[in-house]
Formats: C-alpha cells, structure tokens, sequence
C-alpha cells in the first residue's frame, strides 16, 4: 500500500502523537508499505528526508496560532499524492481540512486522538468544518470505547468509527538497566534524612489538565516520595505549592530524561500515578509504560481511555478526579500492601503486552486499512 499520514510535527520532535506516528511508519516500512508523513513544521523552506525507511515530508510553516502550525504549501502538497490510505491524525484542523478540500487519495482514515480542548474559541468556529471532515471520512478510529461515547462529535459518527488501542514498543520498558534503575532509586528513595521511602512516580509534561496541584495535597497524607519527570508550564508553581506544603524535601523534580534513561526510572519507583482531571488526557500512553516495567497504576476516571488502559482492581486503582483524599487512600494502600501492589503489577505487565503492543496495534491499523479499501464506496 501507499500510505500517507498527516500531523502537524514528527520527531525528532517529541509528543504522544508524534511517537504514535513514528510508530506506525516505521513499522509500516519495515511490513513492505510505502509511507510517506506530511507534517506541517519545517520552518519557512519545504524539506525532504528519509528516516528510517520513511519519507517525511516537512512543509513551510507560514505561522503559529494557537499552537497549530499554519502551511500555505501543505495544500498544494496534497496535490501531488496519489496513496491509497490517506491517514489524518486528529485534533490539527489545517490538515483535515486540506485532505478534505484537496487530498486524492483513495480511501481516508482518521485517528481521534482527542477534542480540542483549551481552545474552545476556536472549536466553536471550526465545529461545522470537523463535522465535514468527520462525515466524509471512511473510518474513524476512536482511540477508546468510552471517549467514542463521551465525545459530542465521534456520538453523531459512531457508524462509522472502528476503536483501535494505541500501542508502543515494549521491549525497552522489559529490559532496564539496572545500574542506572539503582542509581535513580537511591537518590529518590532519599528525603535528606532517611534513604529508605518507596517511591512514586508520575511521567509527563507538567501541563494544568495533569491534575498534579492534587497529587501534590494527596503526597500530605502518603508516607513516600514522589518524582516528577518531565518539565512544563506548571513546574513553578508546582514547586511553590510543594514548598507551601512542607513536603518539597519529599518531591523530586526530575526533569526531562532520555528516552534510554527513562525504562530505569520506571524500574527505580514503586508504583506509577497519573492524577489527570480533564478529558485532555484521552488515552495515556505512559501508564502503558509503566505497566509494561510491572507497575501497578493509580489514574482517575475521566470517561476516557485511562480506565480502559486501568482496570480498576486488575492492574491499578481508579479514582475519581480532582479527589486529593481519594487519591492518598489509593496511593498508601498500595504501598502498604505488598501483595496487592506486585500482583497488580505482574497483571499489567501482561496486559501492556496482549492489549497494547506495537505489534497488536500495527496489525489492527493495517487490518482496518485492508478493510476500507475493500468495502465499495
């Protein structure tokens, strides 16, 4: 097949989907499948690259707003493809609607990765456009059942979605190193004064939606550490409230860490917890990380994909968002139960590798391609 994604960015630049992306191009390459990416992110001259057996595609961008990147040639681009499967990655409104308007590609697909959230501004305006976008569309991936339903836009189109797991590579997260892992433990174990707490860890951009302000009131009442990576727009004030607290010599800012680094940091805590309190968080991809490292999972219910990677008792604990008390009782329950917290983990470990492997998710997009370009219309 000729197989052309669409998004606004792809690494070296790093995200959810950008990684997701990445992903299924590479292994769409190495499956035999022509693949190019069109993303709309290479500064003011159009670029041409080969990474990995993938032809990227990096338009112009004329503009900036409201981070979405704004290309005058990505239309005329479009122009020039002929794939068989034109798959957009959504929400990025200016390549929906250039594959709408001028895209020639035989069949099209769409992954909903999320709404738009924050800039409900501009969803009011392009609301009607998405619908067409959405219509024309000859399948429609929800990323989860329940975001299927709780989304006002995938609620009108169900006939035509298909729900398919996200996945990543697991490999990296089942052999750590284990020298690094023990080297992040002792410094993370540590408070100053004793060396032996469990740790908890979070990864993610430090972003508003990630609920981290009740984590943080949550650390109060769990007797434990806790680790930050990741670095975002909220880090100050994070660590403001942190030390209005009184807990900042029990909270560890980690920063960014290398994709090779951050197996080992799964590998060096206790359990992982991701405390989100908004639909912004559609899926989770990190919490498959850590259940792929064996640990047990504390997330909250979002009527999204977080309790769908989670199952509440199985491989995690689910809780209700913006509940720092409920969040604790999770948490110290956890770490006072050492049986609970291991099979939980052994039981995530499995699951990351049924559900939500590269593999099992390349094999169900490809699957799903076949399909539409079999189906009469």
């Amino acid at each position: 097949m000729r197989i052309l994604h669409l998004y606004k960015a792809y690494p070296p630049i790093k995200g959810g989907i950008e990684n997701t992306v990445e992903l299924l191009a590479e292994s769409q390459v190495a499956a035999g499948h022509d693949v190019t990416v069109l993303v709309s992110a290479g500064g003011w001259r159009p670029r041409v690259e080969i990474l990995s057996g993938v032809r990227v595609v990096r338009e112009s961008r004329l503009v900036e707003l409201a981070s979405t990147p704004l290309s005058p040639t990505l239309p005329i681009r479009l122009l020039t493809e002929r794939p068989d499967i034109a798959h957009v990655h959504s929400p990025f409104p200016p390549a929906e609607v250039a594959n709408l308007l001028f895209g020639r590609a035989r069949r099209t697909v769409l992954t909903y990765h999320s709404d738009v959230v924050r800039q409900q501004h501009i969803l009011r305006l392009y609301a009607p456009m998405l619908r067409r976008v959405l219509g024309r569309a000859d399948r429609i991936f929800p990323t989860s059942e329940p975001y299927m339903r709780r989304s006002p836009f995938l609620r009108e189109v169900t006939d035509r979605c298909q729900v398919i797991h996200l996945g990543i590579r697991l490999e990296p997260f089942t052999h750590p190193d284990a020298t690094t892992a023990a080297r992040l433990r002792l410094r993370w174990s540590s408070d100053g004064q004793t060396s032996a707490r469990p740790v908890v860890l979070f990864v993610g951009r430090l972003r508003a939606y990630k609920g981290l302000q009740y984590l943080l009131h949550a650390m109060t009442q769990v007797d434990a550490n806790l680790v930050l990576v990741g670095n975002g727009p909220e880090r100050h004030r994070l660590e403001d409230l942190s030390r209005h607290l009184n807990i900042q010599q029990r909270v560890h800012f980690a920063g960014h860490l290398a994709d090779e680094v951050l197996p080992a940091a799964y590998q060096a805590a206790d359990l992982f917890v991701l405390p989100s309190h908004l639909p912004s968080e559609a899926f989770g991809l990190v919490m498959v990380e850590a259940m792929a490292s064996g640990l047990p999972v504390v997330c909250t219910e979002l009527g999204t994909g977080t309790s769908v990677v989670v199952r509440h008792g199985e491989t995690g604990l689910v809780v209700p968002p913006a509940d720092p008390e409920a969040l604790a009782q999770a948490l110290s329950r956890l770490l006072l139960d050492d049986d609970l917290r291991q099979g939980l983990g052994r039981a995530g470990r499995i699951r990351a590798h049924t559900e939500f492997s590269a593999d099992a998710y390349v094999s169900r997009t490809l699957e799903a391609y076949e399909d539409v370009l079999s189906t009469p219309g």
